[in-house]
């Protein structure tokens, strides 16, 4: 089945209902073997934090969920599926640039483009094809409204991205991700180099998103997982080794590795 724009239809749309589906997922880089047999559903309208030790395997799971790791030439499944809305997304007719669409993606470092800040939002929508300038102005305000920006950067939208605080930056990368109208938004590490204001302003974002998105998010604070997600999954050594409502995890873990990770015992 071709992942195409007929995908927004086959969506659910319940907030307890699984958008994205694991199973049996196992992970190579070349011949070192990443991740091993993970499971799990990730809920549509929730915000899921992926934690653990550096090295875990995290990150390298979350990138799957969008293929970012095809970029990468030893990268290879050895076994297993990720679906997203009952489409398998490694099948082989799968359009991975209509999968991104989709599932976009906010990185660890702001990656503005050395272009105005109205020309960050507008330009996933020039390359669709739309350049009508009336709807580039609404999907702009729009955008920058969803990200908490508008009020901040109204006056200065053609000025340089680059001239913007870090905070700024990678809220402006969460409204150029937005533009497109993924279903999913992945973050890989988003605060880490971020200040504990510009931090805060990110994390109530999340809070905010969450009723029209879809959130994965993989952070190695603990705390922060606990302030903005609704589900946890702890990960160590490529496995996946818990997974439960947050709550749950950091107060009543079932597994002695989660609680000694979460206790500050090793991580």
């Amino acid at each position: 089945m071709q992942f195409d724009k007929s995908i927004s239809a086959k969506l659910p749309t319940a907030a307890a209902d699984t958008i994205i589906e694991v199973r049996h997922f196992d992970f190579c880089y070349g011949d070192t073997q990443a991740l091993f047999n993970i499971s799990m559903d990730i809920h549509e309208k929730e915000v899921t934090a992926f934690i653990g030790p550096s090295g875990c395997g995290k990150s390298t799971f979350l990138r799957c969920f969008n293929r970012m790791n095809d970029l990468i030439d030893i990268a290879q499944i050895k076994g297993g599926s990720v679906k997203i809305s009952d489409i398998d997304i490694y099948g082989k007719d799968v359009d991975v640039i209509e999968l991104r669409k989709h599932v976009g993606m906010v990185f660890q470092k702001s990656n503005p483009f050395p272009k105005s800040i109205y020309d960050n939002i507008a330009y996933g929508l020039r390359i669709q094809g739309i350049t009508k300038k009336s709807i580039l102005d609404d999907v702009v305000e729009e955008c920058l409204r969803g990200a908490a920006l508008w009020d901040e950067v109204k006056d200065r939208l053609n000025e340089s991205a680059l001239g913007m605080s870090g905070g700024q930056q990678q809220r402006l990368c969460i409204a150029r991700a937005l533009a497109v109208k993924p279903k999913i938004l992945l973050m890989d590490e988003p605060c880490s180099a971020l200040d504990p204001i510009a931090t805060a302003k990110v994390e109530e974002l999340i809070h905010q998103l969450k009723q029209d998105y879809t959130i994965v998010i993989v952070t190695h604070n603990m705390q922060q997982a606990a302030r903005v997600s609704d589900r946890t999954a702890f990960f160590y050594l490529g496995k996946l080794i818990e997974y439960d409502v947050t709550d749950t995890i950091f107060m009543n873990p079932s597994d002695p590795q989660t609680e000694a990770y979460i206790s500050g015992r090793f991580g």
